[in-house]
C-alpha cells in the first residue's frame, strides 16, 4: 500500500473517522431496516468502491485535531507533514517522506528536506482535497 494510501485511510476510513461523522454510522442501519431486499445490495455495492461517505466531502481538520489530541503530543499538523504523519501514528522518517515525494511526483532535490517537507504538506493537502476531503482553504494555497 502507497504512503498516500496509508494517510488517506488513516483519515477518511479509520473507526475514528467513522466516529467524528455520525451520520455515516446512523445513516447505515437505518436503510436495512426500511427496505432489507432493496437497500442491503445497494450499500454492499456502494461503500467500498466510494472514496468519501455519500454524505458529502471527509472534514480534514477536525478528524486530524482528534488525532493530534489523542497522541498526547504537541504537534502541529497544519504546517508540518511530519506532526501530520506523526498524528496519524505513522513512520515520518525521511525515508517515508522519500517516499511519499516521490509517489506525489516532487522533482526537486531530496536532499533539502525543508524544501521537501514545506512541498509535500501542500501536495498531500491537495491530494487529499482531490480525494474528496474538504481541506480548510488556507492550506490549499
Amino acid at each position: 500500500m502507497s504512503i498516500f494510501s496509508k494517510i488517506k485511510n488513516a483519515i477518511f476510513g479509520s473507526p475514528a473517522a467513522a466516529a467524528e461523522n455520525p451520520a455515516a454510522t446512523t445513516a447505515a442501519p437505518a436503510t436495512p431496516s426500511a427496505s432489507t431486499s432493496a437497500a442491503a445490495p445497494a450499500a454492499t455495492s456502494t461503500a467500498p468502491a466510494q472514496s468519501q461517505p455519500a454524505s458529502g466531502p471527509v472534514d480534514v481538520a477536525p478528524i486530524l485535531d482528534a488525532a493530534v489530541k489523542k497522541s498526547g503530543q504537541k504537534l502541529d499538523w497544519r504546517h508540518s507533514i511530519v506532526d501530520l504523519m506523526k498524528a496519524l501514528g505513522m513512520d515520518a522518517s525521511l525515508a517515508e517522506r522519500k517516499e511519499l515525494a516521490a509517489e506525489l511526483g516532487y522533482t526537486g532535490d531530496t536532499g533539502d528536506s525543508a524544501k521537501m517537507n514545506m512541498w509535500l504538506h501542500k501536495a498531500l493537502m491537495k491530494k487529499l482535497s482531490e480525494n474528496g476531503g474538504k481541506v480548510p482553504a488556507d492550506l490549499l494555497d
